[in-house]
């Protein structure tokens, strides 16, 4: 299969969203995948803004990545947040030259393996809900290309989320979003219940259970719940 060909793989598989009843946690961590893999990067997380305009988690690539992330919603300082408050994407950031910039966020970010990141602004004729978060191993810059195409796939994305709803549609929305970071928190600790009882890394735990859901047609909500609540064979979830 050609680049294009991939790409255009990519693009209907996020667009496949434009449908009612989409999970919106599988999307996003879709993004994220999708990201890492077109991009060439090494990691990638998604933040959305809750009902009060709050960065909060919902996606990532990599546990590492999912740390220095929640770090730098702790602080408030770093790519993800300049990007959001702005509304301009944040491109081929060297971490060695940040420490002016980010002087908490940067060593976090360097000591979990990263050296270069990018953050892309989730948005919607001017409304803003979130950002696409990218980092690398090296400080190898992304291509005009690159940051074109993840923007892009942002886009596709966020009209995913919003699909040109009605004031009413807004509010529904308002409430899935909020839906989907309460699940995010419940899929959190199903990932460690897992990787505890199986003996297995947190990644590998989530890889397992998100396997688990397509095959099996449920949401990782409903995977989670039965992970924690010990109703789950382990056997079930035995690989990705």
């Amino acid at each position: 299969m050609t680049t294009q060909q991939r790409l255009a793989q990519v693009f209907v598989e996020l667009a496949d969203t434009l449908v009612d009843d989409f999970d919106v946690v599988d999307l996003l961590q879709t993004l994220t995948d999708r990201t890492v893999e077109l991009l060439n990067a090494d990691a990638s997380g998604l933040m959305l803004a809750d009902q009060r305009g709050d960065l909060k988690l919902m996606a990532s690539t990599l546990e590492r990545a999912r740390l220095v992330e929640m770090f730098e919603l702790q602080v408030a300082e770093g790519p993800c947040r300049d990007c959001f408050t702005t509304g301009l994407p944040i491109t081929n950031v060297d971490l060695a030259d940040a420490m002016e910039r980010w002087p908490r966020f940067t060593p976090v970010a360097v000591e979990a393996g990263f050296r270069a990141t990018h953050a892309l602004p989730m948005r919607l004729r001017g409304q803003i809900i979130g950002v696409l978060n990218i980092f690398t191993a090296d400080a190898a810059p992304l291509s005009d290309d690159d940051i074109a195409v993840g923007q892009a796939m942002a886009d596709v994305a966020t009209i995913g989320l919003l699909n040109e709803r009605t004031h009413n549609e807004q509010v529904r929305l308002s409430e899935q979003l909020q839906t989907a970071l309460q699940s995010r928190i419940l899929i959190e600790q199903a990932k460690g219940v897992l990787s505890a009882r199986a003996d297995i890394g947190v990644d590998e735990a989530f890889n397992r259970m998100r396997h688990h859901a397509r095959s099996t047609g449920v949401t990782l909500s409903v995977v989670a719940r039965s992970v924690i609540d010990q109703t789950l064979d382990l056997r079930a979830v035995g690989s990705a």
